[in-house]
């Protein structure tokens, strides 16, 4: 049977992998590939560090979207693939790779994989993570400044330069995508089983 892709999208810091874990936890990590979106941003190890960070990494041109696409389709045919692994305090992928083999179900998560439309058209069900504007950024900052080397400095800068205009003209107008709006993320537990529930059924063989 064709696999079923799961899309779980969402602005920064809202609990997309939050959502991503406890459907991963609850349905089986083991019947399930794994990828995230951020693992596609485009290697920028050909630049100096201090223009890396001035680029706009938030706008979707930003992402190899179409290499995503692709490693899509192989699964699909039952392929295994090699994932990119990306480093964020150097803007570069690294040497290694991430092997990911064939499931019955694929979840995608990403801030931008509703905007692609060849990317969204293959998914079977489009989960959107609403979460306040307020909290995202605090977690965000909590976030980078921890993980990926940024200063507070670093990451306001970027919230205002990009982040939030990108989340503007493309993340939220994105949600419309949705088969479901998941508000407060990962702590929305009545939505989780829902969600859980029917990805068992579909295992199940219910009808799509």
């Amino acid at each position: 049977m064709r696999p079923i892709i799961i899309g779980v999208a969402g602005g920064t810091a809202s609990g997309k992998t939050t959502v991503s874990d406890a459907i991963l936890d609850r349905v089986g990590r083991d019947r399930i590939a794994y990828i995230q979106h951020d693992s596609y941003y485009r290697d920028l190890s050909h630049m100096p560090l201090e223009e890396r960070r001035k680029l706009n990494v938030d706008h979707p041109d930003a992402l190899e979207t179409e290499l995503l696409v692709s490693h899509l389709l192989r699964l699909q045919a039952g392929e295994i693939i090699e994932v990119p692994v990306y480093d964020f305090a150097t803007y570069q992928r690294r040497d290694e790779t991430r092997h990911v083999e064939p499931r019955r179900v694929i979840l995608v998560e990403g801030i931008l994989i509703f905007v692609d439309k060849e990317l969204r058209e293959m998914m079977d069900i489009k989960l959107y993570v609403d979460t306040d504007a307020d909290l995202r950024f605090i977690r965000r900052l909590q976030r980078d400044t921890r993980e990926r080397d940024r200063t507070v400095e670093m990451v306001i800068r970027q919230y205002l330069n990009t982040v939030r205009p990108m989340h503007l003209e493309f993340v939220e107008p994105s949600k419309r995508y949705a088969d479901v709006i998941i508000p407060a993320g990962g702590f929305n537990e009545a939505a989780i089983q829902m969600i859980v529930a029917r990805i068992q059924g579909m295992l199940a063989g219910e009808v799509l």
